[in-house]
């Protein structure tokens, strides 16, 4: 008789890109349970684009460094899949065109994500949150598999979380070097 298999853990991420002057960008990819406790953590190493690519990308650098490079790098690496993955960063909702995941931006003041290209708000826990361009019906996944226990949750409190571990793994290294 095998032993019956343990029950998923409901999971949410949460993915966020910190500029360093000095190093470049650097992403990092936070995933909790409902409860709000870490299950798993990945960063990038830092991305800094030449001159060049400033040139070559104009304003699409940022959401290709953010979304495609960063982003997608980090959402490969995990072993969980979370209901949806939140970030911080409008940048970073690029990265929804590689993943099956419902990727949403948190933000602190609604008035600045009013606009006509971005979806509608809505409500998810403590926050009011907007799916990715062209995938508004990642609401309706979202809300259907949200957990009740994480109704409490402050989605912005994790980016607070994952920007000092940077910080933390930046000291690191350089104590190290």
């Amino acid at each position: 008789m095998s032993a019956p298999s343990a029950k998923p853990v409901a999971s949410l991420g949460f993915l966020t890109v910190v500029e360093n002057e000095e190093l470049g960008l650097i992403g990092g990819y936070l995933l909790l349970n409902a409860s709000g406790r870490p299950l798993e953590f990945h960063c990038t190493a830092p991305v800094k684009p030449n001159r060049t690519q400033e040139i070559l990308y104009g304003p699409t650098l940022r959401p290709f460094l953010c979304g495609e490079q960063i982003g997608q790098t980090l959402l490969a690496k995990s072993k969980l899949t979370p209901i949806v993955v939140c970030t911080n960063s409008e940048s970073v909702l690029t990265a929804r065109d590689f993943t099956h995941i419902p990727l949403v931006l948190v933000h602190a003041s609604e008035a600045s994500l009013v606009r006509p290209e971005l979806p509608a708000l809505f409500a998810l826990a403590r926050n009011r949150v907007i799916t990715a361009p062209h995938y508004a019906t990642d609401q309706e996944a979202i809300r259907a598999a949200w957990p009740p226990q994480a109704e409490h949750l402050d989605l912005l409190e994790p980016f607070a979380r994952i920007r000092e571990a940077l910080a933390e793994a930046q000291k690191g290294s350089r104590q190290a070097a």
